[in-house]
């Protein structure tokens, strides 16, 4: 299979990573695997440093450090892939995962709501509504003498 040329990561359209940045380790992965499960190294991380990326702009990286800082260890983000058999596979998903992963810790922030108050049609339609049902209530009662 020929090698696919990848110059990086593209993570947005105004976002790549370059493929210098990454580091790639591998090692045996854990599970059923048959006789090859001794002797092939399937099992994938990559190491991204974060913190002195040369992709990101001084913007892009703060927000990343602040949203991920839960899965960094000193400024660096890894990605461990094990969930298919060839090693091959196991690469592309831990690609696709960083990107979706920094994808998401780079996107800004949602608006935030602005309250808003119920017109009063929209009021005058739920007394309305409340006051049939309890009409509707009321003459399932026994009649009182």
């Amino acid at each position: 299979m020929p090698a696919v040329h990848r110059p990086g990561l593209r993570v947005t359209p105004g976002l790549t990573i370059a493929e210098s940045e990454l580091t790639w380790r591998f090692s045996r992965s854990s599970g059923p695997g048959g006789q090859g499960v001794n002797t092939t190294d399937s099992r994938v991380e990559l190491v991204w440093d974060v913190a002195d990326s040369a992709s990101l702009t001084p913007h892009q990286r703060e927000r990343i450090l602040q949203r991920l800082s839960g899965r960094l260890v000193g400024g660096v983000l890894t990605i461990t892939a094990s969930e298919h058999r060839a090693q091959a596979r196991n690469r592309d998903a831990a690609r696709e995962r960083l990107a979706a992963l920094v994808a998401d810790a780079v996107r800004p922030p949602a608006a935030p709501r602005r309250p808003t108050k119920p017109t009063r049609g929209a009021k005058e339609r739920r007394l309305t509504a409340k006051k049939q049902r309890t009409d509707t209530k009321q003459l399932r009662r026994r009649p009182e003498d």
